[in-house]
C-alpha cells in the first residue's frame, strides 16, 4: 500500500473519526483547526469553580447504533445519563418536554388517569392535516394550536428567526410525543451516555497516534489542500467556493454564564424558555454526571440564538425552510464538489445538515471505509 499524505480540517467528531481511521490504515494525517483546542463544539473544560462546562452548549450522546458506541468505547469510559428537560410556562410552573401526560395535565388543568385519556385529549385539540406543508402544520396535526403556540411558536422565532410556517417540518419531527409519564428526552435510544472524564479527554486519545499531527490555532485557507493526496474538509462548503451560488444561512448561539444556588430535588438539567425573551434554554451543569463541583452553588448557562454573522461567523445550525430554497443552493455546491474527487466535505458545515454526534460519527465511519476501499 502506498502511504498517502492526507489533510483533515476540523478537530471535531467528523475530523477525529476520519483522522484516526486513516492513521490506523497507515496514512499520514495532518489535522488543522482554527480553534486553540480539539473537540470542535463538543469541547469541555473544568472552570474555576470546579464544574465541568461544555463551552458550546450541552452535548448529550444518545443512539441505537452499537457500532458507534463500540468505537467511542475505545477512547474512554462512558456512564449512563438520562436527559430530562422542563419547559418554563408563563404561569411560572414547569412542565415536562417533550409533551407527555403530565404536561397535558399542567397546561389544561385537568386530570388524565392514563395514556388513553391523554391520547383522547390530544385527538380533540389537534387538527387533521394529512400532508403537513411546514412545521406549523405538523405540530398542529399532532398537538393542536394551543400547545403549538405555547411550546414552539415563540421558541422557534427565537431559535430560527423564522415563523413555524416558514420552517421545514423535519426540524420538529425529531421531537417525540408521549401519552404516558415518560419524561426522558431520548426514551427510545438504548444508549444514553456521557464521557466520565469529559469529551476533551476522548478527543485527546483519538488524536494520540504517531501518524497524526494536530495543528491548533491554524485556520484553513483554500489551496493548502493541493499539498496533499486527499483532503477531508469540515468547513462551510459555500465559503470554500466563495459563495458563488449565494451564502448558506446558519443560526449561532451566544452564551451567558451565571452562578446560581443548587435547587434540592431538581431532576432536569435543561430548562426551555417558552416566552418571547432572548433566551431559549438554560443548562444546570452540576446535574450532568461527573460535572458537579460539590458546592452549594454552581454555574448555569443561558443560550441566546443569533445569526452566525453576528457571532464571529460561528456556525451551529443549518437553516431548513419549508420551501427548501437553501437546500437547493447546497445541492449546487455539492455538484460542484464532485468535480474535485480528492476533496471530501464532511460534518455539519461541509454537508449542510443538522446532525447529532452519533450521526456524524456513523457517517464518518462509513465514509472513511468507502474511501479506504477505493484508494487505501
Amino acid at each position: 500500500m502506498i502511504r498517502q499524505r492526507i489533510l483533515v480540517v476540523g478537530a471535531g467528531f467528523a475530523g477525529a473519526t476520519y483522522a484516526r481511521n486513516l492513521a490506523e490504515a497507515g496514512h499520514s494525517v495532518t489535522v488543522l483547526d482554527k480553534r486553540e483546542h480539539v473537540g470542535g463544539n463538543a469541547y469541555d473544560f473544568v472552570d474555576r469553580s470546579g464544574t465541568r462546562i461544555h463551552r458550546y452548549g450541552p452535548h448529550l450522546f444518545h443512539t441505537n447504533n452499537e457500532e458507534v458506541v463500540r468505537w467511542l468505547g475505545r477512547w474512554g469510559d462512558w456512564v449512563r445519563y438520562d436527559h430530562r428537560v422542563q419547559a418554563l410556562l408563563p404561569s411560572g410552573l414547569t412542565a415536562p418536554l417533550p409533551i407527555n401526560r403530565r404536561t397535558l395535565e399542567i397546561v389544561f388543568g385537568v386530570e388524565l388517569p392514563d395514556a388513553e385519556a391523554a391520547q383522547a385529549l390530544l385527538a380533540r385539540v389537534s387538527d387533521r392535516i394529512e400532508h403537513p406543508a411546514h412545521a406549523a402544520d405538523y405540530l398542529n396535526s399532532q398537538i393542536g394550536k394551543e400547545l403549538t403556540n405555547l411550546f414552539f411558536r415563540p421558541y422557534t422565532k427565537k431559535m430560527w428567526a423564522l415563523d413555524l410556517e416558514e420552517l421545514d417540518a423535519g426540524v420538529v419531527k425529531r421531537l417525540p410525543l408521549r401519552f404516558d409519564d415518560e419524561d426522558r428526552y431520548f426514551p427510545d435510544d438504548r444508549f444514553q451516555l456521557m464521557p466520565r472524564h469529559g469529551y476533551t479527554a476522548i478527543f485527546e486519545r483519538i488524536f494520540d497516534h504517531p501518524n497524526i499531527e494536530v495543528e491548533l490555532g491554524r485556520a484553513f485557507s483554500r489551496g493548502v489542500e493541493r499539498d496533499y493526496d486527499a483532503a477531508f474538509l469540515s468547513v462551510p462548503i459555500d465559503e470554500y467556493y466563495s459563495e458563488c451560488f449565494g451564502p448558506l444561512p446558519y443560526r449561532s448561539i451566544r452564551f451567558e454564564h451565571v452562578t446560581k444556588a443548587k435547587q434540592p430535588g431538581m431532576s432536569w438539567t435543561v430548562t426551555n424558555y417558552t416566552d418571547s425573551s432572548r433566551w431559549t434554554r438554560e443548562t444546570a451543569w452540576h446535574l450532568l454526571p461527573h460535572h458537579d463541583n460539590g458546592l452549594t452553588s454552581g454555574p448555569h448557562t443561558r443560550e441566546e440564538p443569533c445569526d452566525y454573522k453576528d457571532n464571529d461567523f460561528e456556525r451551529y445550525y443549518p437553516v431548513r425552510t419549508s420551501d427548501g430554497r437553501f437546500q437547493k443552493i447546497y445541492e449546487q455546491y455539492a455538484k460542484l464538489a464532485e468535480e474535485t474527487p480528492q476533496i471530501t466535505f464532511i460534518g455539519r458545515c461541509g454537508l449542510y445538515q443538522y446532525l447529532d454526534m452519533h450521526q456524524v460519527i456513523n457517517q464518518s465511519l462509513l465514509g472513511v471505509r468507502r474511501w479506504l476501499a477505493k484508494y487505501g
